[in-house]
């Protein structure tokens, strides 16, 4: 596995509702217990935030707040303190410990740099609970009150691509994508081309444009994707510039994983020059952006986890050290089919979501892929931090398929998968 090795804020979505509780990664659900000192509506919840509601990862989690907040009949003026704008240095330290003396019982971060910093100060105050979203090592840094939690998001881009997939499927079906037509999106094999642009090359983003090229190729068996990364989680003009790239090549779906409206814009306006492209987006919804191409975004619904964790701590309870849910507790999803779409997805995209609520449909089911010509049948994975902390090396291969942040809540699937190749970083 790939170890995350810089101060990265990883992409988040829109919070789109607010539906049940959480758990440890991959467990049952549960809520809070035990007897909180004082009354609940005391509860002071610190949150440290790597932008402000102008940029779209935090809006989606100063959103999933808000809505947690009044679900459980709490107020912002009086349960909840803001710090916005706290980069991924000893400042998230300091605004850790300013929050303590403020008298906060949970305080959480909505960034992966962010998460040494915090643990630095739940070490110091064992009292008071530490949430560091997207981080990767609470369950073996030797800290009871230090947390990360995550999504199964991987499940949403699945079924993003499911309708991508469908989109590729009717194009084909029409006869308007024929290699006559457009022989530059067709490979040497006759496998449609499709792109995707990506933030850094990490286990997050390996996972999740692996999720989205299995869902397509679930309707879609005869397709190949190229992946540009910008090293970067936010900037419009070179995702802008890597989906350019990728239609140039002849990639027919763009998708993304990336914070703005870059790639969408950008599949837009080629759409408008002639080209046949149309565009999968990431966090929310991209119609207004790309109102002819764009088909739908995967997203997380951040208010359930929030929901979960503040009334775990209102009631006197410990949050789960891992939290990681998926569609089964509504904490993923895809924003609205655009008109874009082709007929029929919405009813065959409801039964593939149904699937994953129920368990019948695994992502990473290893019959599905296959790596260097060969299924795979182990996958270990270790879960130390660096040589900061030694975790566990585990199998992840679990009945058939590769069991995806039920180890931790952060994704670690890093296999390169056959099909998917990946492209000089975009300068």
């Amino acid at each position: 596995m790939k170890k995350k090795v810089l101060s990265i804020a990883l992409a988040g979505v829109m919070a789109l509702g607010l539906f049940g509780c959480g758990s440890s990664a991959g467990g049952d659900s549960a809520s809070g217990s035990g007897e909180a000192a004082g009354s609940s509506s005391d509860v002071k919840v610190g949150v440290i935030l790597l932008g402000d509601d102008a940029e779209a990862y935090t809006a989606a989690h100063i959103q999933g707040i808000e809505t947690a907040i009044s679900n459980l009949g709490l107020t912002e003026e009086e349960n909840v303190i803001w710090k916005y704008n706290v980069p991924e240095e000893q400042q998230c330290y300091e605004a850790a410990v300013d929050l303590v003396a403020s008298g906060c019982d949970l305080i959480i971060s909505n960034s992966y740099g962010h998460q040494t910093y915090m643990v630095q100060a739940a070490a110091e105050y064992p009292d008071v609970q530490f949430v560091a979203m997207t981080g990767d090592f609470a369950a073996i840094c030797g800290l009871d009150n230090f947390k990360n939690a995550f999504t199964n998001i991987y499940e949403a881009r699945y079924v993003s691509g499911v309708v991508a997939g469908l989109k590729l499927q009717e194009l084909v079906e029409s006869g308007e994508l024929t290699a006559e037509k457009y022989p530059n999106s067709f490979d040497a094999d006759g496998n449609i081309k499709v792109g995707y642009v990506g933030a850094y090359n990490y286990a997050e983003v390996v996972s999740g444009y692996t999720a989205f090229f299995l869902g397509i190729r679930s309707v879609m068996p005869n397709v190949v994707m190229e992946v540009n990364y910008t090293n970067s989680w936010f900037d419009i003009d070179k995702e802008g510039a890597a989906a350019e790239a990728l239609v140039a090549n002849g990639c027919v779906i763009i998708g993304q994983h990336a914070d703005s409206t870059g790639a969408p814009a950008a599949t837009e306006k080629l759409y408008q020059q002639g080209n046949l492209c149309f565009s999968v987006g990431y966090n929310v919804d991209m119609q207004e952006a790309a109102p002819d191409t764009a088909l739908t975004s995967a997203t997380n619904n951040w208010g359930v986890y929030y929901t979960y964790a503040i009334e775990t701590v209102m009631n006197g309870g410990q949050i789960d050290t891992d939290w990681a849910r998926g569609y089964a507790d509504d904490a993923v999803g895809i924003t609205e089919l655009s008109p874009a779409c082709a007929e029929g997805t919405a009813e065959y995209v409801a039964d593939v979501e149904q699937q994953l609520k129920d368990g019948t449909l695994h992502v990473f089911d290893t019959s599905t892929y296959t790596v260097n010509g060969q299924q795979v049948t182990s996958d270990m994975v270790d879960l130390s931090y660096m040589d900061t902390y030694e975790g566990e090396t585990l199998e992840a291969i679990q009945d058939g398929y590769f069991s995806e942040s039920t180890l931790r809540s952060a994704p670690y699937f890093a296999e390169r998968i056959d099909g998917i190749t990946e492209d000089a970083v975009t300068q």
